[in-house]
């Protein structure tokens, strides 16, 4: 979550912004991009479409801005808009026979294998499930800010994150057993 300060801050260069101050948008847009920009690459699995989406996701921020009424809500409108974005790519790469996103293609290599599997875990669910468990755990949003990310009733929020975890933990354990089975067996005799 972000820190009071941040949120004021946040807060004061969207009004700037909404009066028209071109250097309060440029600040918004410095502090927001690579964490926008690292959501929209969670949800496509493909790090050029995220930079994409991303884009495309700041031209309906900067048209939209003036339109939002509360200044405070700019965190989860944007992530609404880039949550959008992603889904309108995703639709479109499907439609384009492309097959599923890699997610290994475009991403940087991750710090060590578990978040490598984590995110290709992620990658492999239904669109609902990982743009939930994105938001709610990687992104850090409370339910009702999910909720209104996604347009969706509080309650929707927790079913969805339910199904989202069960399908999560098959996978994983999925995985698990694939990694298992691998393994060389014990033999007597071995001495290591």
């Amino acid at each position: 979550m972000t820190d009071a300060r941040e949120q004021l801050v946040d807060e004061i260069l969207v009004m700037d912004a909404q009066s028209g101050r071109v250097e309060a948008l440029e600040l918004l847009v410095s502090r927001w991009q690579q964490r926008l920009w690292r959501y929209a690459c969670r949800l496509t699995g493909d790090a050029e479409a995220a930079w994409d989406v991303t884009q495309e996701a700041w031209l309906g921020i900067v048209r939209g801005i003036t339109r939002l009424g509360d200044p405070a809500r700019f965190r989860p409108w944007a992530f609404r808009i880039v949550t959008n974005k992603a889904n309108d790519w995703i639709r479109k790469s499907a439609r384009a026979a492309q097959g599923p996103a890699d997610p290994a293609d475009g991403r940087r290599q991750a710090d060590n294998e578990t978040t490598d599997e984590l995110h290709a875990i992620l990658q492999r669910l239904p669109e609902k499930s990982r743009t939930v468990l994105t938001l709610y755990y990687l992104e850090e949003f409370a339910l009702a800010d999910v909720a209104r990310i996604l347009r969706i009733p509080r309650g929707t929020v927790k079913s969805r994150l339910h199904t989202a975890r069960a399908e999560f933990k098959r996978l994983w354990q999925r995985r698990d057993q694939a990694q298992q089975s691998d393994m060389p067996a014990f033999q007597e005799g071995d001495t290591k």
